[in-house]
């Protein structure tokens, strides 16, 4: 039978990893399909029980030397946390070698004016530096060098145990055989090369350590405790986790709704935009399903559960979530890319330089050079770790992240800035990102009276009502400065619309249908009903005394710079696609308002992944940009997740890029800064792998002196800096490498960011085409085009 099965894999480093992960699982029999998440550290592999043992796909990922992490999501984190304080100690440890040996190298060079220690307790000293550094803080790199060896796989930490190695040789030949070598210099470069490496470890283990953690706070939505009524009508609280199928569980006005269920009693608008996104609530009455971290409004209601643990619904979400993780498509970081060839050549060339000054004499007669064919070798393995290499990417990326801080974007992860520039398809949700996500009037249409006394009337009528559609109509009455007058015998039909007396007169607003059924002629509004759904909105009829006064029509503004946005998603050669779970008249009529030919209507929260999967089996980079709990699962499983910041924790957490407010421009701008970012990246790369371009055929002569291999070290690394950083203010108040969002509210310091994005539009980078478009855009008046949903209450 086949079963699949996920690890939380620590160790992870590079896409070497998953690479070799996936290598060594396609070697073993019964695995049928592996997924590996490198940014998430999560792999899923699906197998044949009767062939292979979950515990030998254990005992795979232990051999490669990776570790697997506690599947309770809270243990997760402490074992990432006491990762993180072992790389902390290996640094510090490793950063005093290297601070000692610099120290002594600088005394040796610049006070007693010599490259040559000449004094065997220095070069004892350096040496021991040297082998507690990679055999003690750098040991965990020796391990992963080994095990991609053995697997015939060339990565950073062969390179580096080469370079390291090299050093420890040539040191030791200096010290036991040939007087002559560099001891000191080529013991300090295996001190130097390895603390590199477990600096740049320690700062992608900080990244990763603050990764997201959706998963543990989609499920703090639900509520620790529910009130469980018994047979006898006693009414007890317990613990969430004793609830089982078929217990009935009451819920108060205000609270969210512990468990998924079936109403048995009681009639209520519930906000279930924690599953459909949608910002209308929907009512319920019995026999109606509600979903578990939804909010109960208006109504008390009697519960009966219908799925508890692993089949409720936040729980479904969060497996999704896990599962889009492993199966979203893997990249091969450029720099990974160059390396996967870089290193077998500096080997080669290592190799090469050794038979030349050895065996290449005695072809001519002559005598083989060892001392010479020992140190062209060992120059060239050490010349051939590029630490330039290292910082090549991060510059790049820290310094793109800075200017998209300004504009009040987050870039979380390094795939957002390589990726974003092949994505073909931004597919975008529409409640809360293409429009504004909260009810509101459109138009108010007058039949024969003004269009303030229709406002007056149907604000006077819903004063009393809770109902969100309601809340909008009082709002826009005080919004236009109408006043409306007292009313009573206030009566709410839950589902269709409300009844009051105003000014000794009977009113009803509501559901056309519902008017129609109470006896009252819509016939004169008919035509504008049908226009204004049409255009998206929810339709309410306002009566005085059984005649049809007006009409106010409700829905979901769409944003004003989303237009703009679109069309620079065209002319940058991107397809705009909207998704949504609403029906296909509302989601036309938005799409038609924005500019979007293609439109995904009537889609369930758990079909939104399926779709994107299906898109990037068409062979086609996708982005997906949300806000709600909903869209975390499709935000996870796009190449590039960009969550609205005035969304969801969740979404948040789960998406690559965060747009702190709610301006859907922000998508276009991430888009322009990652792609010169990653242009960035690439000019950095061309300088670091220059030096060793020309470094390795330099030390293949025998010539180079380790010191001057150092000097190189220094000079890409000097030049990969002014690249990155030469002429660009990344940020008025320093780099900010903390890109979490945890204790931040929602909402929290928008408007100032917001404000820096709009002026940073002068940026020199930017284009003038691309500011002086979305500008425009931020000053026209869009029509509010919204959604149809349930009636006032």
């Amino acid at each position: 039978m086949t079963r699949t099965v996920q690890f939380n894999v620590g160790g992870m480093s590079c896409s070497f990893c998953a690479e070799s992960i996936r290598k060594a699982y396609d070697r073993t029999a019964g695995v049928s399909k592996v997924n590996v998440s490198l940014a998430h550290e999560e792999v899923l592999v699906e197998y044949e029980e009767d062939e292979v043992e979950e515990v030998e796909l254990k005992d795979t990922l232990r051999e490669l030397g990776y570790t697997i992490r506690d599947p309770d999501k809270v243990k997760q984190f402490e074992q990432q946390q006491e990762e993180l304080e072992e790389g902390k100690r290996e640094l510090i440890i490793s950063g005093a070698a290297a601070i000692i040996t610099a120290a002594l190298m600088g005394f040796m060079i610049f006070v007693r004016g010599t490259f040559e220690s000449q004094s065997p307790l220095m070069d004892l000293t350096v040496m021991t530096l040297a082998l507690v550094t990679m055999f003690w803080p750098g040991f965990y790199i020796l391990k992963k060098a080994y095990y991609s060896l053995r697997r015939g796989i060339f990565n950073q930490h062969v390179l580096l145990e080469a370079g390291a190695f090299g050093g420890l040789a040539g040191g030791f030949l200096g010290l036991f055989v040939y007087p002559e070598f560099p001891t000191v210099h080529f013991f300090a470069v295996s001190v130097f090369i390895t603390t590199y490496h477990i600096l740049s470890g320690y700062t992608s283990l900080i990244v990763r350590t603050r990764a997201s953690r959706s998963v543990q706070d989609l499920l703090d939505l639900q509520p620790d405790t529910a009130r469980r009524v018994h047979e006898d009508g006693e009414v007890e609280e317990v613990e969430v986790s004793e609830i089982e199928v078929g217990d009935h569980v009451r819920v108060k006005p205000g609270e969210k709704i512990p468990v998924d269920g079936e109403v048995i009693e009681g009639e209520s608008a519930v906000d279930q935009s924690v599953a459909t996104g949608e910002s209308v609530p929907e009512e319920k009455q019995v026999g109606d399903e509600v979903i578990g971290g939804s909010v109960n409004e208006t109504g008390t209601l009697l519960i009966e559960v219908t799925a508890t643990g692993d089949d409720a619904f936040l729980q479904q979400v969060a497996h999704q979530i896990e599962e889009a993780r492993a199966m979203k498509p893997g990249v091969l970081q450029l720099a990974d890319r160059v390396l996967k060839y870089f290193v077998p050549g500096v080997l080669a060339a290592a190799a090469i330089a050794f038979v030349f000054w050895t065996v290449g004499p005695l072809l001519i007669g002559g005598d083989p050079n060892i001392q010479r064919g020992a140190f062209a070798a060992l120059a060239a393995l050490v010349l051939g770790y590029p630490c330039a290499l290292g910082m090549a990417t991060p510059l790049a990326l820290i310094r793109g992240g800075g200017r998209a801080a300004d504009r009040g974007i987050l870039m979380r992860s390094g795939d957002a800035f390589q990726i974003f520039q092949d994505v073909e398809v931004i597919v975008l949700d529409k409640t809360g990102t293409i429009t504004e996500g909260e009810p509101a009037v459109d138009e108010v249409v007058s039949l024969g009276e003004t269009d303030e006394t229709v406002l007056r009337v149907a604000a006077a009528a819903e004063a009393f009502s809770e109902h969100p559609l309601a809340k909008a109509i009082l709002d826009h009455a005080e919004d236009r400065g109408v006043s409306a007058p007292d009313s009573s015998e206030f009566e709410s039909v839950t589902g269709k619309g409300v009844r009051a007396t105003v000014e000794n007169q009977e009113v009803l607003v509501g559901k056309p249908g519902w008017l129609a059924e109470e006896g009252i002629d819509i016939g004169a509004g008919q035509e504008e009903i049908k226009r204004l759904q049409n255009r998206g909105n929810t339709v309410s009829g306002v009566t005085v005394d059984g005649r049809l006064l007006g009409l106010v029509a409700i829905g979901d503004t769409v944003k004003a710079d989303a237009a703009g946005t679109i069309e620079r998603m065209k002319s940058a050669g991107i397809t705009p696609v909207m998704i949504t779970g609403d029906n296909q008249r509302t989601a036309s009529a938005v799409a038609e308002a924005v500019g979007i030919e293609r439109v995904m209507a009537g889609v369930l929260p758990n079909d939104k992944t399926r779709e994107i999967r299906d898109i990037q089996a068409e062979d086609v980079r996708v982005a997906m940009v949300g806000d709600g709990i909903n869209d975390a699962p499709a935000l996870t499983q796009a190449d590039i997740g960009i969550a609205i910041g005035a969304g969801t924790d969740v979404a948040i957490e789960s998406a690559d890029i965060v747009l702190m407010g709610d301006r859907l421009g922000g998508v276009m701008d991430a888009y322009e800064i990652g792609k010169n970012s990653y242009a960035k990246t690439k000019q950095n790369l061309i300088i670091a792998f220059g030096f060793n371009g020309v470094g390795v055929p330099a030390a293949m002569t025998g010539l180079v002196h380790p010191v001057f291999a150092m000097l190189a070290m220094l000079a890409s690394v000097t030049l990969v800096l002014a690249n990155s950083f030469g002429g660009q203010l990344v940020s008025g108040e320093g780099i900010n490498l903390d890109f979490s969002t945890e204790g931040e509210a929602p909402d929290e310091g928008k408007d100032d960011v917001h404000g820096e994005a709009e002026a940073e539009y002068e940026d020199e980078e930017m284009s003038a085409e691309v500011a002086a478009t979305d500008q425009a855009q931020r000053e026209e008046i869009d029509p509010r085009l919204e959604e149809p949903g349930d009636e006032t209450g």
